[in-house]
């Protein structure tokens, strides 16, 4: 179910999503958080996409914020907020509120988003693209338990990464993190079974990957070794090798879903790695809300004291 509301405000809005759910006689109770998404109008179908593919797991109230921009003088200074209000099938498994902000309504687009929050529920804020250079300090960021941006979507994303090392406060994430979580995992387990001091490692990807210099960094900070960049034809993190005096535990996957692991003196094994869609990654994000802990090492490329154990 779909209501389109034109020049409206925050209180006509909940009184659509009230109307909307007794159509469908679907309640808000079952919602566990408010997803805000900030987006452009060019990116805002796949972001709301992936929002509603991730509400299958994380049923939520999804706000798409669309900053739109006037191209005459005389419609810059017109403030209106459009929106529309999706429900029960064309929402995922919560409830979608597509928000497209005109004029000084555009400066204060927390003013709008503040009274549409669940009650009593943890609020995450996604920027598919064009994070603020502070996410914790933005006016929306603000509202949030989790703030998660993505690096990929920028022109010079290690720059865009020494940003968010300056910037970063407990509840921030970045999607080029998350992307390496099946990296960590297989590396945690290779650890594991070869159970032998690390004495180099390396890191092979694409030029200006930020996933790739972030596993750098982790690795450069849990393993005390200087990691060394190897640049590929990708695509993403090709490879990550870490030397041993008894030989060189290797992971390597050039293309495709597979990688190979090979351990000092075991037979190579094949192991399922694929690139993993958006809306994976902020499912998996969503399962937790607390600080994460491990992005601030990789961001930094040191553990402190306060650094817990796992990877």
């Amino acid at each position: 179910m779909k209501i389109d509301l034109t020049d409206t405000t925050a209180s006509k809005i909940n009184k659509a999503l009230v109307e909307g759910r007794r159509a469908i006689g679907t309640p808000a109770v079952g919602m566990v958080l408010t997803m805000v998404v900030v987006t452009d109008e060019e990116n805002a179908y796949d972001s709301i996409k992936a929002a509603e593919e991730a509400s299958h797991e994380h049923p939520s109230r999804t706000l798409v914020v669309i900053k739109r921009h006037a191209r005459s003088p005389r419609d810059r200074t017109t403030s209106r907020l459009d929106a529309e209000v999706r429900v029960g099938a064309d929402a995922g498994t919560g409830e979608t509120v597509v928000l497209r902000t005109y004029g000084e309504v555009t400066e204060h687009a927390d003013s709008v988003v503040l009274p549409l929050l669940l009650p009593d529920a943890p609020v995450v804020v996604w920027w598919p693209v064009d994070a603020p250079q502070n996410p914790s300090k933005d006016p929306l960021g603000a509202l949030a338990q989790r703030r998660i941006t993505d690096m990929y979507a920028v022109e010079r994303p290690l720059t865009a990464l020494e940003a968010r090392v300056k910037s970063y406060a407990p509840g921030d994430t970045d999607l080029a993190w998350t992307r390496l979580t099946p990296w960590r995992s297989m590396l945690a387990a290779a650890l594991d079974q070869a159970k032998m001091p690390i004495t180099s490692a390396a890191v092979e990807s694409e030029a200006e990957n930020p996933s790739a210099e972030l596993l750098a960094r982790w690795l450069q900070a849990r393993l005390n070794v200087t990691v060394e960049r190897v640049v590929t034809a990708g695509p993403v993190v090709t490879a990550v090798r870490l030397g041993t005096e008894s030989g060189e535990i290797l992971i390597d996957r050039p293309e495709g879903p597979l990688a190979t692991l090979t351990l000092p003196g075991q037979p190579s094994r094949t192991l399922a790695l694929k690139v993993r869609a958006t809306s994976e990654l902020i499912a998996e994000e969503l399962r937790r809300l607390d600080a994460d802990e491990m992005y601030a090492v990789a961001l930094r490329g040191e553990a402190t004291k306060d650094t817990p154990s796992h990877v």
